[in-house]
């Protein structure tokens, strides 16, 4: 049951960035920001359901420690995003757990760097605006 309500919050988040990628082609940043934002939500209510399907936990993970960030555009972190949801999704249904939260959790990275590049966007655009 719980890992059919992580599926579907994948599902949904992959489904947002693909809403997200298409805002990005009709160069709308602000729907870009609602579905980034939506996706980044889905994916953390993913990762809240991988902490009650895995009691012991995640966290002491060395993968965590070593993993940074890419320095990515917009557009390409949407698509890595995209892909780790989906290999994600792929490890749920194998029911390889740990390597569906890391990619989730990794995602979700992505999703916020996004997130706060697209906020910056914004304050600049918003103090440009104000000259």
């Amino acid at each position: 049951m719980k890992q059919e309500r992580a599926i579907n919050a994948i599902d949904s988040a992959i489904s947002k960035l693909e809403d997200s990628a298409k805002a990005l082609v009709e160069k709308n940043e602000r729907d870009v920001l609602i579905h980034v934002w939506q996706a980044a939500a889905d994916s953390e209510y993913a990762l809240f359901l991988f902490s009650f399907m895995q009691p012991e936990g995640f966290e002491g993970s060395s993968w965590k420690s070593s993993f940074h960030l890419k320095n990515v555009e917009i557009g390409p972190a949407v698509v890595l995003a995209q892909d780790l949801l989906k290999e994600a999704k792929k490890n749920i249904e194998k029911d390889a757990l740990h390597e569906a939260y890391k990619k989730t959790w990794m995602a979700r990275g992505y999703l916020l760097k996004i997130w706060n590049m697209l906020q910056e966007i914004e304050l600049k655009k918003a103090k440009e605006q104000k000259r």
